[in-house]
């Protein structure tokens, strides 16, 4: 058994304060159980952010015994959202020389840093201070590739190249990516891979635009191109705003944490059970605005065959003014090119499950608050933006020769239901 405290930085700091203590029981490499007990000065601090939503609410404070993680979870959702993911281990495995796996589930915890997704960070002590690393730079990017290559190799990244592990383990997802500083902010850089049959970092930028001319809450991009010709793609951090003293942090949690799940269950949830999530915790007045962008983010991946849109590519921010949770901007998006004519996504569309198709959208509609009309021409607004789909990645660099690579993941209207929208119209 060990323990560790869990910081928070609330709305308007730029400090982390102790908001409890969590208790881990390990077996081998796994945490077989916890606990989570508030501490009584962060409980009487009026700003005070639950550190899990769904399973750790402030009025239930936990006492000295502490909680448990819902439903058999043995770790909190928050803080497994706050551990690293499969890009983050292999970055804290290279440091560490330890094989893949090879570590304590609290050691990746750890090594984290307090560069992490959200507002939380976790330190051995209340009076430890912050492992702030300074961050690298967009003109470190060249090193950062570089140590990139080494880890996807299997090989130690040596002492010259270890700016990259300031930023390096602190943002999910299985790519290559890093925290990087910019003169505005906090940016995250994602990286080409050894193994990309394409140039990923401006398909990725042109999708994510291609989602912005359809009217998705998209954060700002851009492509760095280097002098050796490889490209990173950048983009802005949405759990991260400027204060005077400094950079404050929005507290984040993905959908896995708010519908309180499994990370196996994924498959089995849906686009109207984050809506349902959106209508418990969500902010009075944003609720209804918020399901339309989720609906409007499957019509989305429906078209463009993103099919990796699991719960934790679905997130809830805090929002300080409100004092509720909204949906936070989309990431994570990129078409997937395949033969295939019936496609799935990763979650449930409508009543014929996870059926990628625009009339199987249409019928889901009423989950999302929505009448047939108004699902319609949200499904109709998104249609003609991909239409054009070509366009706006030739203009954003793609190569056409990549375009045509990723060209069948795009997909014709008129072939997956657009009949039955269109008697809405």
């Amino acid at each position: 058994m060990s323990e560790r405290i869990v910081f928070m930085h609330l709305p308007g700091e730029t400090d982390a304060v102790p908001a409890g203590r969590l208790t881990l029981i390990e077996q081998g490499l796994q945490v077989q159980a916890s606990r989570f007990a508030y501490g009584r000065r962060y409980l009487q601090r009026a700003n005070a952010v639950p550190v899990d939503p769904v399973a750790l609410a402030l009025a239930d404070g936990g006492g000295d015994a502490g909680l448990v993680p819902p439903d058999g979870l043995a770790l909190f959702g928050a803080l497994r959202d706050a551990t690293p993911d499969a890009w983050g281990r292999r970055v804290i495995e290279n440091r560490l020389r330890a094989p893949p796996n090879g570590l304590p589930e609290s050691t990746y915890l750890d090594h984290a840093g307090p560069h992490r997704a959200g507002a939380l960070d976790v330190r051995p002590t209340p009076t430890s201070r912050s492992a702030d690393g300074v961050l690298p730079s967009v003109m470190d990017l060249g090193h950062l590739l570089d140590a990139t290559a080494r880890i996807e190799e299997g090989e130690p990244v040596p002492a010259h190249l270890e700016v990259f592990f300031a930023g390096g383990p602190s943002v999910g997802g299985a790519r290559p990516k890093s925290v990087v500083r910019m003169d505005d902010g906090e940016w995250i850089a994602k990286f080409p891979s050894v193994n990309d049959r394409f140039n990923m970092p401006l398909i990725e930028r042109a999708t994510l635009e291609l989602a912005r001319e359809a009217g998705l809450n998209v954060p700002r991009t851009s492509i760095e191109s280097l002098a050796d010709d490889r490209q990173v793609m950048l983009i802005e951090r949405f759990d991260r705003l400027s204060l005077p003293t400094g950079i404050g942090r929005r507290h984040m949690v993905s959908a896995l944490t708010m519908l309180a799940l499994h990370e196996q269950d994924s498959p089995d949830s849906s686009y109207a059970a984050i809506a349902d999530a959106l209508g418990q915790h969500g902010v009075r007045g944003c609720i209804a605005g918020d399901r339309r962008e989720l609906y409007a983010r499957m019509v989305f991946n429906i078209l463009v065959t993103n099919d990796d849109d699991h719960l934790r590519n679905h997130a809830f921010l805090y929002d300080e003014n409100a004092e509720g949770w909204r949906l936070s901007p989309l990431y994570d998006v990129v078409p997937k090119p395949q033969a295939a004519h019936e496609r799935m996504l990763h979650l449930s569309v409508g009543p014929q499950g996870r059926v990628a198709q625009l009339d199987n959208a249409l019928a889901g509609a009423g989950r999302f608050g929505l009448l047939p009309p108004n699902a319609a021409a949200i499904v109709d607004r998104v249609v003609r933006a991909v239409r054009s789909w070509r366009d706006t990645f030739e203009r954003l660099g793609v190569s056409a020769r990549d375009c045509d690579r990723v060209a069948s993941a795009f997909r014709r209207a008129g072939d997956i239901g657009m009949r039955e929208v269109e008697r809405h119209l």
